[in-house]
């Protein structure tokens, strides 16, 4: 049965809802009361329950960043939804409620445990980002399908699933059907599969399984190449050359032209067309593979960069290191001497070098910060010439190349406006042999009518070139510019981080001391 409104008002998943069963549920000792005093994070929550509490909505669990577990079972619940920051869950309870479609779950892609028993669900769909799913109950709902088994065969972790209850649990071959399309499941319905009928079942199904495979094989070989269509596709964007490895910037240029079109069935236009797509694309297959070479060397440069960063920050840190487990040894001996010490005038004496030691480990650790920054800085100044210079040298061949397909783009003008000449003096006379389409005829009322069509279509293949041209040049460098300017920035963060560091820790050790003095001087 599903759960039904009762007398009770559906409660609302407030704040303060939240705070009450956080508190109910953490430590009890004196840590937990403590912790409610002070207040608990809802980001450091790993387990919440949230049963029986007649709610309606899922609402308010945008903090709980950091949850493993939650139980809302035995609600009212009539959609999921409101999860979609709960990204670390791992086991979620939503049975005994009154939801009917399975949604709202796509971010849990680390979710193993899903139970939706007792609810109005007929369809099990919905699910594909559970790639972690291992379990999942969906007991006495109103599933009557055997084709939602076929649905959980991606789910190549599942090894428990419930399904008592349903209409399809009264087909005469369930059972079979489940053991012989999820060959990797281990319980169904609360019971463990026997291997010899998992045996008889997959006999028994074994061409009908065998196509379905076939079909998921196909399916995987395609998302595969797609996937990898899209990787190559987003490194030519990065390499910011896409779509230029073929006719796509020449066929765009007459996508939107329809003087162009019209014109190419004038005589010998087909001809010349033919010839200038296959020079143009020449050109834009040069800006390709350019453009993915000048790519590979920006990122062995930044690469080379990011290196010789962190090879200096850890031989930096070495050295930190070095030195402040000198001065710790030596530190510790001298506060136990301190300690043994009963003389007033030689522990005043041994804290005064104490304070000086700690003194001159500060001046060390920021001396070293200081060369590390320095040393920085020089790396951070001679990849930056280096990354502009490379930029600016591609964005001046490119355009030197552009600039060859505006060339080609005035030839090919120049070869159609005289053939668009000649063919209207040809018209003129009644000497035109070949025949052409209405609407091209119409363009040959006058000079001024054919000159104005072939330079409209001249100026829209321009333009295009020219977009083109300024949308390379300004992404890479808006690129270059947000690059240079991150790693100013991430030098000074590491920079104050490394301060703040070294300060905090100068305070901890002369703090340790005054501490000392005065108990000892007490």
């Amino acid at each position: 049965m599903n759960r039904i409104y009762d007398s009770v008002e559906p409660r609302v998943m407030d704040d303060d809802l939240l705070k009450l069963a956080v508190g109910e549920q953490g430590p009890q000792e004196e840590a937990g009361q403590l912790a409610k005093q002070e207040g608990i994070l809802f980001k450091d929550v790993l387990s919440l329950q949230l049963d029986f509490q007649n709610i309606l909505r899922i609402d308010n669990l945008w903090q709980f960043e950091n949850l493993q577990k939650l139980q809302l079972d035995n609600n009212i619940i009539e959609k999921i939804e409101g999860l979609e920051n709960l990204t670390q869950l791992v086991w979620l309870d939503l049975s005994f409620n009154n939801i009917k479609v399975i949604e709202g779950l796509d971010t849990l892609v680390n979710l193993e445990d899903l139970s939706l028993f007792n609810n109005r669900i007929s369809k099990i769909d919905s699910l594909d980002a559970l790639v972690k799913l291992q379990v999942l109950s969906l007991g006495n709902n109103q599933i009557d399908n055997l084709a939602n088994i076929i649905y959980l065969r991606q789910f190549k972790h599942l090894r428990t699933l419930s399904l008592s209850g349903n209409p399809i649990t009264q087909a005469d071959d369930y059972k079979m059907f489940v053991y012989s399309h999820l060959p990797d499941l281990v319980y169904l319905d609360f019971r463990r599969i026997d291997d010899h009928m998992k045996a008889l079942a997959e006999l028994k199904y074994q061409y009908t399984v065998g196509e379905l495979k076939h079909q998921e094989h196909l399916r995987q070989t395609r998302l595969e190449e797609e996937r990898a269509q899209q990787g190559r596709l987003e490194e030519h964007k990065m390499a910011f050359v896409e779509n230029l490895n073929g006719s796509f910037l020449f066929d765009s240029m007459y996508a939107e032209d329809v003087e162009g079109s019209k014109l190419s069935y004038l005589p010998i236009v087909g001809e010349l067309l033919e010839v200038y797509k296959d020079k143009f694309v020449i050109i834009c297959l040069n800006i390709f593979e350019y453009g993915l070479k000048q790519y590979d060397k920006r990122k062995l440069e930044l690469d080379t960069f990011n290196e010789c960063v962190r090879e200096a920050i850890q031989e930096n840190q070495e050295q930190g290191k070095l030195r402040i487990t000198r001065f710790e040894e030596k530190h510790l001996l001298n506060l136990s001497a301190i300690r043994e010490e009963s003389e007033l005038l030689n522990i005043e004496k041994k804290i005064v070098e104490c304070s000086e030691d700690i003194t001159e480990l500060f001046n060390v650790l920021m001396t070293l910060e200081m060369q590390l920054v320095e040393q920085l800085e020089e790396t951070i100044n001679v990849f930056e010439r280096n990354i502009t210079d490379m930029v600016g040298l591609f964005i001046e061949n490119v355009q030197s190349l552009m600039a060859q397909c505006r060339d080609l783009e005035n030839h090919h003008h120049e070869k159609l406006l005289e053939i668009a000449v000649s063919t209207l003096e040809k018209i003129v006379k009644g000497e035109l042999d070949e025949e052409l389409p209405d609407d091209v005829r119409a363009l040959f009322v006058d000079k001024d009518t054919i000159v104005n069509a072939v330079g409209a279509s001249h100026d829209i293949h321009l333009l295009k070139i020219d977009n083109r041209e300024d949308e390379l040049v300004t992404r890479i460098n808006s690129w270059c510019t947000h690059l240079i300017d991150k790693i100013h920035k991430d030098e000074v963060m590491r920079n104050r981080r490394r301060v703040k560091e070294i300060n905090q820790y100068i305070d901890h050790m002369q703090s340790e001391l005054d501490n000392l003095e005065c108990g000892d001087l007490d």
